[in-house]
């Protein structure tokens, strides 16, 4: 059940296990107005106006921050919308999400990037940070449109510049293009892949230009410390090895990786971009989690229509299966305990994105998801929220089940059953 407007004073939820990127400890947690205002055992009751959730004895964690999803909107809506979307992130724990520019027409202004940004605070259920495309729509060579929207942006409303689906293929205009956002202090999100070798061998595609986009990031980052630069949906060991190699020589770099990238390997015949990978490398993604080397885990949430996935759009959606999937392969598969795996999916992300979430203390935003993490549930489709049914999940068999989501203290989602 999702709802937005279930606001409260004060939230009390009651013995719940939090886990968070600290670790985990059985406790109490009370928001007040928006805030988490304490943590612990808490027997007495707040004043005022107040709502007690009991988690019964579930996993209670920082609701998470999605570093990368596309809602579709405007243009696409046949496959997604915002409305749909911010459902969808609520159903699967998701409070926060950073939007892909490749809509139609790519968003590539302040206006645009505002308008869907204002539709989902008044949807109220999560927060919207839009990017903007790198290049004016998609082109891969033109950037006048980032100098009118640093002028026009100067308090860095929108934070994020991506052209996620397509690799820029000129090293000049990517090296000019992350130097005017360097000097603007917004974040470039790479979508690594050198397109004509996509179809020769979709390895070299995103390796090769992984190699070449980290020798112009630390290039930059000689002259411009505070310059950022984030690579999406990392899928080989050599693009990972690449980055951390960077990373150990101080370059302010990171990366995530995405839950089926870690999950499936290529004997599953599923269309996404990159694609899916050998197990070596997803052995190596991995590890990546499980030592730290990633900086987090994102969806790469991508809807489509059956008609459109039928036709070979790459692609799956993501955001009502990530922690489930997340979950049984990294905790109880691979051994990484639930605050690591909080660390990657809120803390971490929230973290590159600025935004004061991600932890359960007091003073963070009181964003929170309640979560099954003993039952196995199976993935049915037909009770998503998002549009879309793309997804190589369907049917299978998951543990970390997502029973309530918490927004500022309001409750935004409520499986059936759990009150």
């Amino acid at each position: 059940m999702i709802t937005a407007n279930m606001i409260v004073k004060s939230l009390l939820i009651k013995n719940g296990l939090v886990a968070d990127c600290n670790g985990e400890t059985r406790a109490d947690v009370l928001i007040d107005n928006g805030l988490i205002a304490q943590v612990g055992r808490i027997t007495e009751p707040p004043g005022g106006e107040f709502e007690v959730i009991d988690a019964r004895g579930n996993a209670v964690m920082p609701a998470f921050v999605d570093l990368h999803c596309h809602l579709r909107d405007p243009g696409l809506t046949r496959k997604e919308d915002v409305a749909s979307g911010c459902r969808a992130a609520a159903a699967g724990g998701y409070t926060t999400l950073v939007a892909m520019a490749n809509t139609a027409p790519p968003c590539a202004t302040l206006a645009a990037a505002g308008d869907v940004m204002r539709r989902g605070a008044e949807l109220g259920l999560c927060d919207i940070s839009q990017c903007v495309c790198f290049t004016e729509n998609f082109d891969g060579r033109t950037l006048n449109h980032l100098d009118r929207l640093f002028a026009e942006d100067p308090g860095g409303q929108v934070g994020f510049v991506s052209d996620d689906g397509c690799g820029v293929a000129s090293g000049a205009v990517f090296y000019e293009g992350l130097n005017k956002c360097a000097d603007a202090g917004r974040t470039l999100l790479i979508h690594a892949e050198d397109r004509e070798f996509s179809g020769v061998d979709a390895a070299a595609a995103e390796d090769l230009e992984t190699l070449r986009d980290v020798y112009l990031i630390e290039k930059i980052l000689a002259e411009k410390p505070a310059a950022r630069a984030h690579f999406c949906h990392v899928s080989t060991r050599k693009s990972a090895e690449a980055i951390i190699a960077a990373r150990r020589r101080g370059a302010r770099i990171t990366f995530e990786v995405t839950p089926h990238h870690i999950a499936l390997n290529d004997g599953v015949k599923y269309r996404v971009n990159p694609p899916l990978r050998p197990e070596s490398d997803r052995r190596f993604l991995i590890d990546c989690a499980k030592g730290g080397f990633a900086g987090a885990i994102a969806t790469d949430h991508a809807p489509h229509t059956p008609a459109d996935k039928a036709g070979g759009a790459p692609g799956m959606v993501g955001l009502e299966t990530a922690f489930p999937v997340c979950y049984s392969v990294l905790v109880l598969e691979n051994g990484l305990t639930l605050s690591a795996l909080s660390n990657l999916m809120s803390r971490g992300p929230a973290r590159i994105m600025g935004v004061n979430k991600g932890e359960i203390a007091p003073g963070f935003i009181g964003d929170i998801v309640i979560a099954d993490i003993n039952t196995r549930h199976a993935v049915d489709s037909a009770r998503f929220y998002s549009k879309g049914r793309n997804t190589p999940f369907e049917g299978g068999e998951y543990r970390g089940a997502v029973l309530c989501t918490v927004k500022g203290g309001q409750i935004v989602y409520r499986s059936e059953g759990f009150n």
